[in-house]
């Protein structure tokens, strides 16, 4: 017996300690990966307590002290915001504390880039706190993470934009007719692809025998916004690029789409989905995965832009890197001291920002919008409310990408 306890005594200590030097092996360079990795376990600890938590929950007095007890659907949505909460409650916190960096020698960097043992178990304690808070709360927090959501989705828009000029801008800057030409092709391919999509939008989304207005009203107005983008792109004072025009108009016809594929399954006009009643589990992964590669590219891409994030003092500031840097720039990170402050290379602040509003984001995915439609307990990302932000981020993107043409000319003093 002596011998079994200290051999699991040993086997512990054994354990702690890898995980100890695991966790302490996260340097500066793999920070933003680890908070990704962070951000993803609470997106599966909330889908496994979707699935799992509604008979716990059912027996907590201060969650369920209705005189009816509701259904299992309202408990799998409640264990999802509450997860999301907390998770939200996390990344604000440390947004605030990072407000303000400008240099490596802040001891807040080193919060940023250290102490995780530290920082798991303080995102561990706030969850589990949440499952201690007044429905009340939930409700409220609920309500707001709908706004928080559509705000992530402009941050989306925001960033792809950055991109797209950014990617322009590359390919022009080498001013050779090889690169010229594969603008042009691109640009084309781009086009083709938004005219081909569009046609099975409204083979799906337009079906015979039933009036879809605004479905039709949602497809058109798309296609010419396609046009619209190149019209003014291409004018002789805007004399922009067509590379630009034509992803914004495939990504804008991907909202549509995406709009449209959210609308309840029982909806006549969702002829893609109407005659299917049920979902399948792989179904919901798949669903699942595609917006946990969503938000975790989102949100690294924010903590890497150089345009939108980046410090004027950040040595970033204005010059390409890419995504995910790993090369000796990022290595003469760790001799920062030895040469003086050096400046941060993209806004701490606005990194975990960024991940709060994709917390109010995966827990609207995950709930289905808060919106009952049949099963709206297993379907993820189905409902009005879901259209209608895919919708409207769509508007939005559109204005968005014409505002970037046309301010430069009506505004000519000012830098944008």
């Amino acid at each position: 017996m002596w011998a079994a306890s200290c051999l699991a005594s040993c086997c512990a200590a054994c354990a702690c300690e890898a995980c100890r030097s695991a966790v302490g092996s996260i340097g500066r360079r793999s920070a933003r990966i680890a908070y990704c990795g962070l951000f993803g376990l609470s997106l599966i600890v909330a889908w496994i307590l979707r699935e799992v938590a509604a008979p716990l929950m059912e027996n907590i007095p201060w969650i369920n002290h209705f005189h009816k007890t509701p259904d299992r659907e309202w408990f799998e949505t409640d264990a999802v915001l509450r997860v999301s909460l907390g998770n939200f409650l996390f990344f604000t916190i440390l947004a605030l504390l990072m407000a303000g960096i400008k240099d490596q020698k802040d001891p807040r960097d080193q919060i940023h880039h250290g102490g995780w043992m530290a920082k798991i178990f303080c995102w561990f304690v706030i969850v589990v706190l949440m499952f201690f808070v007044p429905n009340g709360l939930v409700s409220f927090y609920e309500t707001i993470a709908k706004f928080g959501s559509g705000l992530f989705l402009l941050v989306q828009v925001v960033l792809l934009l950055d991109f797209v000029h950014g990617w322009n801008e590359s390919w022009v800057s080498k001013d050779e007719q090889f690169w010229y030409a594969a603008l042009l092709i691109v640009s084309v391919v781009c086009y083709i692809g938004t005219f081909v999509f569009s046609g099975l939008l409204f083979h799906w989304f337009t079906p015979s025998g039933h009036e879809c207005g605004l479905n039709m009203f949602f497809l058109v107005f798309t296609l010419i916004l396609a046009f619209v983008f190149a019209i003014v792109a291409l004018h002789p004072k805007i004399n922009g690029s067509l590379l630009p025009a034509s992803v914004m108009a495939l990504y804008c016809m991907y909202l549509c789409y995406s709009g449209l594929s959210s609308e309840p399954r029982d909806y006549e006009c969702n002829g893609l989905h109407n005659h299917s009643k049920a979902i399948s589990t792989g179904s919901v992964t798949l669903g699942l995965l595609s917006t946990v590669l969503s938000v975790v590219y989102s949100a690294v891409r924010a903590g890497s832009s150089t345009t939108l994030l980046s410090p004027p003092s950040s040595p970033r500031a204005g010059s390409e890197k890419p995504l995910l840097p790993f090369d000796k720039s990022d290595a003469a990170d760790e001799d920062a001291k030895k040469d003086g402050p050096r400046p941060v290379s993209y806004s701490y602040s606005f990194f975990h920002l960024i991940f709060s509003l994709a917390s109010m984001y995966s827990a609207m995915l995950l709930t289905g919008w808060s919106t009952s439609v049949g099963e709206s307990g297993k379907l993820v990302d189905v409902g009005w409310p879901s259209v209608w932000v895919r919708i409207v981020t769509q508007w939005a993107t559109a204005a968005l990408y014409i505002w970037s043409l046309v301010a430069p000319i009506l505004f000519p003093d000012r830098e944008f």
